[in-house]
C-alpha cells in the first residue's frame, strides 16, 4: 500500500516555473515506478511523465518533453516535477502515482497504475 500527497502547485506566469512535489508513505516506495499525470477541465486524464523505480530511465509526453523534469530521492520517499516555460494550455489537476514494484520500464497508460494522490491544481495564467 503506497499514499501520495502531492504539493507545489499553484498560479504562475506564462513562461514560468513550478516545482511539484509527491511525498509517498510506506517503505517500499523506491520499488515503484512513479509517474505525473494531468487533467484539464472537460479532458481526460494524460499521462505526462513517468521515472523508473531506480531513478534510472524517464519518459515524457511530446508536449512537455525539454520543459519538464521528472526525478526522485528514494532516500526521502519524494518524486518532483520541475516545470519550466510553463504555457496557459499547462493547466490542469496534476497527479502523481505509483505503477506496479519494479516494472522494467515507464507504463504512460492511467490504467497501469495502482495508487493514486489527490492532485494539484496548476494555473497559468496568460
Amino acid at each position: 500500500q503506497v499514499q501520495l500527497l502531492e504539493s507545489g502547485g499553484g498560479l504562475v506566469q506564462d513562461g514560468g516555473s513550478l516545482r511539484l512535489s509527491c511525498a509517498a508513505s510506506g517503505r517500499t516506495f523506491s520499488s515503484y515506478n512513479m509517474g505525473w499525470f494531468r487533467q484539464a477541465p472537460g479532458k481526460e486524464r494524460e499521462f505526462v511523465a513517468g521515472i523508473t523505480w531506480s531513478g534510472g530511465s524517464t519518459k515524457y509526453a511530446a508536449s512537455v518533453k525539454g520543459r519538464f523534469t521528472i526525478s526522485r530521492d528514494n532516500a526521502k520517499n519524494t518524486v518532483y516535477l520541475q516545470m519550466t516555460s510553463l504555457k496557459p494550455g499547462d493547466t490542469a489537476v496534476y497527479y502523481c502515482a505509483a505503477d506496479s514494484p519494479r516494472r522494467p520500464v515507464v507504463a504512460d497508460s492511467r490504467y497501469q497504475y495502482d495508487y493514486w494522490g489527490q492532485g494539484t491544481q496548476v494555473t497559468v495564467s496568460s
